[in-house]
C-alpha cells in the first residue's frame, strides 16, 4: 500500500483556516491561538527550508504536543450555551483537533523522506520502505573514498629489512623488525 504524498503547504493552510475559524468566537483562551499559530509558523519554516530535517521534526513534535494542549483547552473551556457562531467555532476547533493526527502521519512521512529510514517504523501500516532502493538523481555517482580491498598491496613480511634511502630523518634498523617508525619532516 503506497501512502499518498500530501503537500505540506496544504496541511498548513488547512490548519491555519481551521484554527482561525476555531478562534473566531473567543470561547477558548489565548493560549489556544498562540500554541496553534506558533506550530503553524514552524510549519512555514519547514516549507521554506525543505532540506532541513530539523524543521520537519520540530513541526512533527509540535503537532504531537499541540494535540494534547487542544484536548485540554477544548475539554476545559467548552461552552455550555451555544450560539450559532460559538457552535461553528467549536466545531472547527474540534475538526482541527481530529485532523491533526492525520497531519502528524503525513509530517512523519515527510520526515522519513528527508532523513531516510529511522528507528521508529510504522511497518504495520505498510509505510516501511527499503532505503537502499532510493537513488538520487541530483548527484552523479561519487568515487569511493577508500580504494578497493582487492587492489590493496599486501603488507611487507615482518622479516624484510626496511630502510629509507635519502631521508635522513627516518629511523632504520639493520635487523628484522616487525614495524619501523618513520618521521617525515
Amino acid at each position: 500500500m503506497e501512502v499518498p504524498a500530501v503537500n505540506q503547504e496544504a496541511i498548513i493552510l488547512a490548519h491555519w483556516l481551521l484554527t482561525t475559524w476555531g478562534y473566531m468566537e473567543p470561547w477558548l483562551p489565548p493560549s489556544y491561538a498562540w500554541g496553534n499559530f506558533t506550530i503553524l509558523a514552524v510549519g512555514v519554516w519547514a516549507v521554506t527550508q525543505r532540506d532541513c530535517v530539523d524543521a520537519i521534526l520540530m513541526f512533527l513534535i509540535g503537532l504531537l504536543l499541540i494535540i494534547l494542549t487542544d484536548i485540554v483547552h477544548i475539554s476545559l473551556y467548552y461552552p455550555s450555551c451555544l450560539s450559532d457562531t460559538v457552535r461553528f467555532s467549536s466545531g472547527m476547533a474540534i475538526f482541527s483537533l481530529l485532523l491533526k493526527p492525520l497531519s502528524c502521519f503525513f509530517a512523519y512521512q515527510m520526515y522519513r523522506e528527508h532523513r531516510g529510514e529511522s528507528a521508529f517504523s510504522l511497518g504495520v501500516l505498510g509505510v516501511a520502505q527499503d532505503p537502499s532502493a532510493y537513488q538520487s538523481i541530483d548527484h552523479a555517482d561519487l568515487p569511493h573514498p577508500f580504494p578497493d580491498a582487492s587492489s590493496k598491496m599486501a603488507p611487507p613480511a615482518p622479516t624484510e629489512m626496511l630502510s629509507f634511502v635519502g631521508s635522513p630523518a627516518c629511523v632504520t634498523s639493520s635487523r628484522p623488525v616487525p614495524f619501523t617508525c618513520c618521521i617525515w619532516e
